[in-house]
């Protein structure tokens, strides 16, 4: 997992990024600095507890789609291959291959169902 993430100013400046509250939008930046290399978190409880967020910060991510979840528990940051753009040959693929497998990215490069 890399030791550096970047985020898109066009997503954590938009409008429906910064109506959430403060402690969402905190829960959103810990997920995305924990992700592996293609966005995926096997433990989101686990960061909720270390940031002090709670499952309304969790569900507001999830209703206005920052974040897509997985029946297996896994998340995703949606906007992840926007924020970030790994080299090759730093890039570890992720181990949730059947999660990956159900999504798309869009012609913004966002992944959806």
């Amino acid at each position: 997992m890399a030791e550096r993430r970047m985020f898109a100013k066009a997503i954590v400046l938009s409008d429906a990024f910064l109506d959430m509250p403060m402690s969402a939008r905190c829960l959103y930046f810990t997920l995305a600095m924990l992700a592996d290399d293609d966005g995926f978190i096997n433990s989101p409880k686990s960061i909720m507890r270390q940031c002090g967020a709670t499952t309304d910060d969790m569900n507001i991510l999830i209703g206005k789609r920052f974040v897509l979840t997985f029946d297996s528990g896994v998340v995703v940051i949606k906007h992840w291959r926007i924020h970030n753009l790994i080299q090759k040959d730093r890039y570890r693929e992720t181990k949730y291959l059947e999660e990956k497998s159900q999504l798309q990215l869009d012609g913004n490069k966002a992944y959806t169902e």
